[in-house]
């Protein structure tokens, strides 16, 4: 219980009795990229598109939380939301036949390797149409991913992002990454880890992440997630920094060191 409230004081939201324990054990911490390592805020910054295709991809984008998908709306804030939209978990939008999302689901052959990441309309007979966004790392992403190889874990970042983009991100911070994975990868990458014996801890926020943390041995969210994804995380944390992953874990260890501290103390005062 005062582990929990340590917690929340640095803006670490926990939502049950055990999960301070289960963070405990924890051997691995598993990143998504955009809206976690990221801010989440990415803006648009180039479109091959007039602006009739920007109205559409925005007003398909409208239906989706994806970090990306709001950026176009912020951008296009005029655009009308089209209905009848089909979002698909790590692919992008539909509605008939055309698309909004990655350079695979638009049947993109060879996107541009900016390091940007991107979104793609895609119609039939006409040419697929890139819009660029650029979005910032958490301030100190760098120093808490270092912190949490200082106190023993491996650090992982997974991502549905294109490789170019997910590597720049990845040099910058460090640590081993994979790019442009499905749902279902992460997933399984994750149960994979379990199988050899690693306790995962999973920290994203897009609606595709969902899976993953429901795989994981724990997992966290910002507040800035989408409500399945938050519902699906055993606890939250708030504000642009990503240092509370590195306190909730430390956190965990000392309650664990205590709890056991005071059984032994208990033990011997009874002897």
């Amino acid at each position: 219980m005062v582990g929990t409230g340590i917690a929340a004081s640095f803006g670490v939201l926990i939502k049950g009795g055990d999960i301070l324990e289960r963070i405990n054990g924890i051997t691995t911490v598993v990143f998504d990229k955009t809206g976690t390592l990221t801010l989440g805020r990415p803006e648009l910054v180039s479109a091959t598109a007039d602006s009739a295709d920007l109205r559409l991809a925005a007003g398909l984008a409208a239906n989706s939380r994806h970090p990306l998908a709001q950026a176009l709306v912020r951008a296009v804030p005029a655009a009308a939301v089209i209905d009848g939209v089909d979002e698909l978990p790590g692919q992008g939008l539909q509605h008939g036949e055309t698309r909004l999302g990655s350079a695979r689901f638009c049947d993109v052959r060879m996107p541009p390797n900016d390091g940007h990441s991107e979104l793609w309309l895609s119609r039939p007979g006409r040419a697929p149409v890139r819009f660029a966004f650029a979005d910032r790392l958490r301030p100190d992403a760098a120093s808490a991913i270092a912190a949490l190889r200082r106190d023993g874990l491996t650090v992982e970042l997974l991502s549905g992002d294109r490789l170019a983009a997910v590597e720049r991100i990845a040099r910058e911070v460090g640590g081993s990454w994979q790019a442009e994975t499905t749902p279902a990868d992460q997933t399984a990458h994750i149960e994979a880890l379990a199988r050899r014996g690693k306790r995962v801890l999973m920290v994203g926020d897009g609606l595709n992440d969902a899976p993953a943390l429901a795989a994981a041995h724990a997992s966290l969210s910002p507040t800035t997630a989408a409500e399945a994804t938050q519902n699906a995380a055993d606890a939250v944390f708030q504000g642009d920094s990503l240092w509370p992953v590195v306190e909730v874990l430390r956190v965990a260890r000392r309650a664990d060191a205590l709890v056991r501290q005071n059984l032994i103390l208990a033990l011997l005062y009874n002897l």
